[in-house]
């Protein structure tokens, strides 16, 4: 997903606002009127037309309201609808019309070869398609003519197998581009009646600054509020993997992680803070060993109400 298409599915308009999902948590629940997780926040058709309904109906109840007591009157309960995210650009489609999965190169268990992977191995995830082994000769190649460009002997024993080497590495460094969200979640969202506040805090993260191919490291913090369905808690380390374990820049690995997040089980809100030490800073460049970079993306009522995310940052910070 391209940073122009994450700006284009977090749109204000589809998320709860703060006045109808403060933190009521004895009084409010999760919209669940529909059995796919769709919201009428998602349409401002329907939203439009609700306000209009009420104004005219609150116009004929004025006389009736007038003749309830304090005692009478019943309290609204609010709802906490689901988190839907806005798309609005066109997924292209296989020859056969079906959607291609993310990413495009297709990858099962039953992928002749697969078997036989001697690098890329991951537990749960040994996914190691051949089409990225067949990038192995290449890639090797390249690395020998930049050890030439360096004045170097590619030759001397030191540095014979240098070339394949580097080449396995970059492959397992930028893995995340062979992983997809539907095979790391693996059914593992889970109906639960639960709507406090989930967080993962520190999870460690690896990833490759794409504009200098340098590492840079730190931890990511994610926290959302459930509507009913909660993931396991593996699967969010899971979900850092895919998308750190690519050429990146921080803040977009921030944005792809929280719209996952949200993808995998439409919470109320969700929030992510990652901290990251970049290379290209400390080892080149300004050389400032000391410097850290932190970035946040604040989706739905961790966007909408202060009080939920003061929580989820007092919850982050705390020792």
């Amino acid at each position: 997903m391209s940073a122009s298409e994450l700006n284009d599915a977090i749109d204000d308009t589809n998320f709860p606002q703060a006045h109808i999902l403060s933190r009521g948590r004895n009084n409010s629940v999760c919209s669940t009127s529909s059995t796919s997780g769709t919201s009428s926040l998602a349409d401002p058709r329907v939203v439009a037309a609700h306000e209009e309904t009420g104004s005219s109906a609150g116009m004929g109840m004025g006389a009736t309201a007038a003749a309830l007591t304090s005692d009478e009157i019943v309290p609204s309960v609010p709802n906490r609808p689901r988190l839907i995210l806005k798309s609005t650009t066109s997924i292209p489609e296989n020859n056969d019309g079906t959607q291609p999965l993310t990413p495009m190169t297709p990858r099962t268990s039953a992928t002749p070869g697969h078997e036989n992977c001697t690098f890329h191995h991951d537990l749960e995830l040994d996914h190691k398609p051949p089409t990225r082994e067949a990038l192995l000769p290449d890639m090797a190649r390249s690395y020998r003519l930049l050890l030439g460009g360096l004045g170097e002997n590619p030759d001397r024993q030191g540095l014979i197998k240098t070339p394949e080497r580097a080449a396995k590495a970059m492959l397992y460094f930028t893995k995340g581009y062979d992983q997809n969200l539907e095979d790391v979640l693996n059914g593992a969202v889970f109906d639960e009646d639960h709507d406090e506040m989930v967080v993962v805090k520190d999870i460690e993260m690896f990833s490759m600054c794409e504009h200098h191919l340098v590492p840079f490291y730190g931890k990511v913090s994610i926290g959302y509020l459930p509507c009913n369905k909660i993931l396991g808690l593996s699967k969010l380390a899971r979900i850092v993997e895919i998308f750190s374990r690519r050429l990146q820049v921080q803040e977009r690995l921030t944005k792809q992680i929280a719209v996952a997040v949200t993808q995998a089980v439409q919470p109320a809100g969700v929030a992510v803070v990652v901290e990251g030490v970049h290379m290209c800073m400390v080892m080149r460049g300004v050389q400032k060993i000391n410097s850290k970079t932190v970035t946040s993306t604040m989706l739905g009522v961790f966007r909408d109400d202060p009080k939920t995310r003061e929580e989820f940052l007092n919850l982050v910070n705390s020792k």
